[in-house]
């Protein structure tokens, strides 16, 4: 019997390097006896040979759509580009239209429409309904990064936003960058500053603690909380008056108290100059820092805060809502290696838990689309 075909798609997000497959996990399907084809790709970390040398046959960018066979499952990772015409695969990905947001009915009825499928990689859950595979702990890394060199950029160039970044090859090229301006702040403020996480004992927190580690930042100036310490509810002084930069990593499901607040932040002697919110919950109504309304860029990073008094030590937030793609290598090599033993069973999906699961909640979720496009 001939393997199931798994199409990797390349990504067509700009500046989006990563990728659901990486040369290894995509040898270890083709071993497993999976039929895998993969796009060439002109932004993904990994060059198209590192594929072709372990017997993935390359195809054309963007050729799924007129080439690959209708049993042939699509995988990628960031939104199809924005179309129209109905889908007639099964797709694997993140598509952003089952918590209903903007233009999700538009999204989500190309598979009804074409008799496809979509298994959203958010929701793919184990027994215990954990994630199987998520970015979370590189979205922590970089977005902490990000925040300590804004805090040593705005110390040695004041009055100038943080410049653009690109990706970084790798892991340690980022940790030289980030020292490197640790290093130029720490001259500026006579101190290594202190650096508060809060989801600390999350995927996405661990990575944020992790990075303010191997940069050089002291044990003791890195203030991990999680929910015993937020149960409380805020505005916490400890986020204004005592830390230097505050990364927030939390899931946000429910209302829950501002953590920071225009008030707070008001006060005399505030501390806080960086706001990484790695949540990126910028247009959530419940966000805990009602602080900014825009997602910010790799092209320009950091947006101000706005309302606070003149003159004062400045504020600013970081609100990118893709920032594992900094570390694109690290990142796809994560999530792969943990998406694997799922995708090892795909040829055998309609009896595999997490397929069927994924299933079900595509079709629950065509449910609740106006009748017209639930085709």
């Amino acid at each position: 019997m001939a393997g199931q075909k798994i199409w990797l798609r390349a990504e067509t997000k700009p500046a989006e390097a990563r990728s659901a497959l990486t040369p290894t996990t995509c040898k270890a399907l083709i071993d497993a006896g999976y039929d895998v084809t993969v796009e060439r790709s002109t932004q993904r970390i990994f060059d198209d040979e590192e594929f072709s040398k372990v017997g993935a046959p390359l195809v054309e960018e963007g050729s799924w759509v007129q080439d690959a066979p209708k049993d042939a499952i699509i995988l990628g990772l960031k939104e199809l580009p924005e179309d129209d015409f109905p889908l007639e695969h099964v797709h694997v990905t993140f598509a952003h239209c089952f918590k209903q947001q903007g233009g999700w009915e538009n999204v989500l009825s190309r598979w009804s429409r074409g008799k496809g499928t979509l298994l959203d990689l958010e929701f793919l859950t184990d027994d215990s309904g954990r994630r199987v595979a998520a970015f979370g702990w590189s979205a922590g890394y970089a977005g902490s990064a990000l925040a300590v060199k804004n805090w040593a950029w705005q110390l040695t160039h004041p009055n100038e936003a943080l410049p653009g970044e690109v990706h970084y090859a790798n892991q340690d090229l980022l940790v030289e960058s980030v020292k490197e301006a640790l290093e130029a702040g720490k001259k500026v403020a006579g101190k290594a500053p202190k650096i508060l996480v809060i989801g600390a004992l999350g995927r996405c927190g661990s990575g944020a603690v992790q990075l303010a580690k191997d940069v050089g930042i002291p044990d003791s100036n890195i203030i991990e909380w999680d929910m015993a310490e937020t149960a409380r509810g805020g505005p916490f002084k400890e986020i204004s008056h005592e830390a230097d930069i505050f990364v927030n990593c939390i899931y946000l499901s429910a209302k829950i108290p501002a953590f920071v607040d225009l008030e707070s932040l008001s006060a005399p002697n505030r501390t806080l100059s960086v706001i990484c919110d790695v949540s990126a919950d910028t247009s959530n109504p419940l966000n805990p820092i009602p602080l900014y309304n825009i997602t910010t860029t790799f092209d320009k990073p950091t947006v101000p805060v706005s309302g606070l008094e003149a003159g004062g030590l400045p504020l600013s937030v970081i609100s990118i809502d893709h920032l594992p793609s900094l570390l694109p290598r690290e990142s796809s090599e994560m999530f792969s290696e943990a998406l694997l033993p799922s995708l090892l069973t795909l040829n055998d999906r309609a009896n595999a838990r997490v397929w069927k699961q994924a299933e079900q909640l595509f079709h629950e979720k065509v449910a609740t689309l106006p009748k017209s496009l639930q085709v």
